[in-house]
């Protein structure tokens, strides 16, 4: 088990999930204590990092595309603070912190966990029912129905019409987007049929944000919709047709697998020489190659 605990928050690991938990510190963003504590399963990562700095550190884990809706919504976009996926580290606990990646890099290494995307989302996003007031409205979801109810700031083009109540069988697309300087951000609900999109001022399935302390919880109003939306690299038809429609397959024969399996033995031979791998560790990898073969 490794574990670091900081006023930024607390990561554990013990060999199959990084565990999140936020602090409580005041410095702490309201995203991250609203979201609350996040498991990552080793197979959603594709890497782990941790920067050294004068002042403090960061450790950073790197997710593989499709693996969490809050990150396919936010698309890189939320800021360093509010991201749950990075721990402020004070340079007294950099050993720590070193420590800590290179269990979770070395558990990477012995279950050859790839960095492609995934088809499937390997977290499940933010918990509903979900209610969040930010912006020109409140909007509610609970796994089901969106509802928007508007506020004093909403614009009366918009608000004229009364709340509004999307089902997410209705729901092709979210998009997100915070405020960035003097531009406005939005949340947006795309309707199957809808007429053309006007600005979020206007759109009575968005929501305007400016970019206050409560802006960027939208975004877990958005992950909470897109994680029960279709995944964006679901298989196609194809990959789902009867064997016999397919296109011939180019896999790997049983022979390849042995030879895979006989190199990968050298490789945690090496590592185990090298002292990155304990004997402990070494046996355990080495076991279960041999019981494949």
């Amino acid at each position: 088990m490794a574990e670091i605990i900081q006023k930024d928050g607390t990561w554990t690991f013990d060999g199959d999930t990084v565990r999140i938990v936020p602090g409580r510190d005041k410095s702490v963003s309201l995203l991250r204590k609203t979201l609350g504590e996040v498991a990552v399963p080793l197979e959603a990562l594709a890497g782990i990092a941790y920067e050294s700095g004068r002042k403090s550190g960061r450790l950073r884990l790197r997710l593989r595309n499709g693996a969490d809706p809050l990150l396919q919504i936010t698309g890189g976009k939320l800021e360093d603070s509010s991201d749950p996926y990075q721990l402020a580290v004070e340079n007294d606990r950099s050993g720590v912190a070193e420590y800590f990646t290179d269990e979770v890099r070395n558990a990477l290494l012995l279950d050859q966990v790839g960095t492609t995307p995934v088809h499937r989302y390997l977290l499940p996003g933010p918990a509903v029912p979900i209610t969040v007031g930010a912006g020109d409205a409140t909007v509610t979801f609970d796994g089901e129905n969106i509802r928007l109810e508007w506020n004093w700031k909403t614009e009366e083009a918009k608000s004229s019409g009364g709340p509004r109540t999307l089902a997410l069988s209705d729901v092709e697309s979210v998009e997100w987007l915070p405020n960035i300087g003097l531009e406005n951000g939005y949340l947006r609900f795309n309707v199957t049929k809808a007429p053309a999109k006007p600005a979020p001022k206007y759109d009575p399935h968005a929501v305007q944000l400016w970019g206050f302390r409560k802006d960027p919880l939208m975004a877990l109003v958005a992950a909470a919709v897109v994680a029960r939306l279709p995944h964006p690299y679901a298989p196609t038809p194809l990959d789902t047709a009867p064997a016999d429609a397919r296109p011939p397959e180019t896999g790997i024969s049983s022979g390849d697998d042995q030879d895979a399996m006989l190199r990968r033995l050298r490789e945690l031979g090496e590592l185990h020489l090298s002292g990155i791998l304990t004997d402990e560790e070494f046996t355990t990898a080495k076991r279960a190659i041999l019981k494949r073969l």
